[in-house]
């Protein structure tokens, strides 16, 4: 009976360090003001390279996407036992279909004929995707990007990444007019292009319990911007 006990409770350890494994860290953590602080420090340990520029079709500029170099690090086994290598990857982007995936820390743009090369952005940032909305340029003679990225430290891990709450902006194919379109504090889930209203919708969900999750119980937020128009104005629809 006392074996019996004993693998029970050893059960029972596993089963609640397995529970409490699987409880996500929160997206937000709030101060006594209820507001995420968004200061974070760049590690002077990494080192930055930029990948050759791109060229959307029809713009005169040159894109050239920044970020740290990846190191990597991969075990081997030999007769004489195991050891690890050190891999490389100088490349920290990918191109395709008028957009540019990656983790990019931040994007450099340079007109057509020019030496200055000028940052999208002077804080800290994690860019995920950067797309060029060419139908909108060929319909509205605007020439836009659209960027997905992180740019605060929601949960106060002192760092960008996933776990912090993705943001909607916009430029200018020079990379003026740069311009957080998603309000704070809201994630932003998706976006869509409606070419023949050169509108950008998009969705987002608001903490309103404040619990630093996103869940069912949460508001969600729908918006677009008509990018036909010189300014770029966040309007709300309500679809249901």
């Amino acid at each position: 009976m006392k074996r019996l006990h004993i693998v029970l409770f050893s059960i029972s350890i596993l089963f609640l360090a397995s529970c409490k494994k699987e409880v996500e860290k929160p997206k937000v953590i709030y101060d006594a003001t209820n507001k995420a602080k968004g200061v974070t420090k760049v590690d002077s340990a990494q080192v930055s390279i930029a990948d050759l520029p791109i060229q959307m079709e029809g713009t005169n500029y040159l894109i050239h996407p920044i970020a740290d170099l990846r190191v990597y690090e991969r075990g081997t086994k030999s007769r004489y036992g195991s050891s690890s290598v050190i891999d490389l990857s100088f490349t920290i982007s990918n191109y395709g279909e008028n957009e540019i995936t990656g983790y990019l820390q931040n994007i450099k743009f340079q007109k057509i004929g020019s030496d200055s090369i000028r940052p999208l952005t002077d804080k800290p940032a994690l860019i995920q995707t950067a797309t060029y909305l060419k139908s909108v340029s060929d319909r509205a003679g605007k020439q836009v990007m659209v960027y997905t990225m992180y740019d605060v430290d929601t949960n106060r891990d002192g760092k960008l990444d996933s776990s912090d709450i993705k943001a909607l902006y916009l430029s200018d194919i020079s990379g003026d007019r740069f311009t957080k379109v998603s309000a704070d504090l809201q994630e932003l889930i998706d976006w869509s292009l409606i070419e023949s209203t050169n509108r950008l919708y998009f969705r987002t969900v608001e903490d309103t319990n404040k619990n630093g999750q996103f869940d069912k119980n949460d508001v969600l937020h729908y918006n677009y911007i008509d990018l036909s128009n010189s300014e770029w104005k966040v309007a709300s629809y309500m679809p249901i």
